[in-house]
This record gives structure tokens, sequence and C-alpha cells, in this order.
């Protein structure tokens, strides 16, 4: 049985927080740009960040499971 909980939060955390899908933290006008579909280097790395600090909470700190089987 395998637990897809970790593959599943890990899709979903990178759909949503791809730089200039939903938003762009740090825009390149302004300190929040939602749904311009462009980026930067310094947006990737913010959105890495903010994607490495969720992906610990959900998977190491609150230990979701998702089973199969």
């Amino acid at each position: 049985m395998g637990d897809w909980g970790p593959v599943v939060i890990a899709v979903v955390l990178f759909v949503i927080l791809s730089p200039g899908v939903l938003f762009q933290l740090p825009g390149n006008n302004r300190v929040v740009q939602f749904l311009n579909m462009q980026t930067s280097a310094i947006s990737v790395f913010v959105h890495t960040i903010i994607f490495f600090g969720l992906i610990t909470i959900f998977v190491i700190a609150i230990d979701v499971h998702i089973s199969s089987g």
C-alpha cells in the first residue's frame, strides 16, 4: 500500500505556488501581482522558500497520509 499524501500535497502546492500562475511575490511593478503569467529570478527564489516551508509543515509536522488500497 502506498502513501500518496506527500505526492498529492507536493503537486498541489507546485501548481498553486508556480510564480505568475495565481500570484507573483514580489511582482514586477508592485509587491504582489495576480495572474500576470510572468516571473523573475527573485520571484522564483521567494516561491521556492514558501513551497519548502509549506511542504515541510504538511508532510513532516502535520504528517498527512493518503493510503491506496
